[in-house]
């Protein structure tokens, strides 16, 4: 984690405003079969990685909430996706349902007090047992999604320049679009900000 550490009230916004950010990237593509050149990830296969990163490291947050001083095991983000059918999924019923997820989990932390923020739980499995609390992972997910969706619109800008050359149906969905209508983001955006890193790490728990 970068020595800066966000404000609660910009780890609300970032988290806050993710579904948007990604619905206006994609309202008027097919980002399922937006694949890269290069044979990376498609767009489809980054949101899959974003869901699964929201289950694990959101699922955390909740237990500390619920409980006091939970004792949890490190899991891995790649490995918990291996459980779902995340990847086979299309794009917009995927969406949506991160989105969602996404307000549930707005909805628990916006009414904490500072003192629920620091609620902790002790952390196995990651090399050394570790105290994590609800900041430390609420901040951990709102960086580690900036740089997927700009990731997400890199696949689809070279889809897009790829595809001058035929049709392509550029309609905005108005439905889509919709979908993330009542996920307003906070006020102040704070996505370009320089110290908001692009480094991805993929475990649950950050080897120090």
């Amino acid at each position: 984690m970068p020595s800066r550490s966000l404000t609660i009230e910009q780890v609300l916004t970032l988290l806050g405003e993710t579904p948007p950010r990604i619905a206006a990237i994609t309202a008027g593509l097919e980002p399922a079969q937006s694949t890269p050149d290069d044979g990376g990830w498609s767009a489809n296969e980054v949101l899959a990685h974003l869901r699964a990163c929201a289950d694990v490291w959101g699922n955390c947050i909740v237990a500390m909430i619920a409980e006091d001083t939970p004792t949890l095991r490190a899991v891995n983000p790649r490995t918990w996706i291996k459980k779902t059918d995340y990847v086979e999924l299309e794009f917009r019923p995927s969406f949506r349902s991160f989105a969602t997820q996404r307000a549930d989990l707005l909805a628990v932390l916006e009414p904490l007090s500072h003192e629920g923020w620091s609620r902790a739980a002790t952390v196995t499995g990651a090399g050394r047992v570790l105290e994590r609390t609800v900041l430390f992972y609420a901040e951990w997910l709102a960086r580690h999604e900036r740089p997927h969706i700009k990731q997400i619109e890199r696949i689809l800008n070279t889809n897009a320049h790829a595809a001058t050359a035929t049709p392509w149906n550029r309609r905005p969905d108005t439905a889509f679009a919709n979908t993330i209508a009542s996920h307003k983001p906070n006020q102040g955006s704070i996505w370009d900000a320089g110290w908001v890193d692009d480094v991805v790490i993929e475990r649950a728990v950050p080897e120090e």
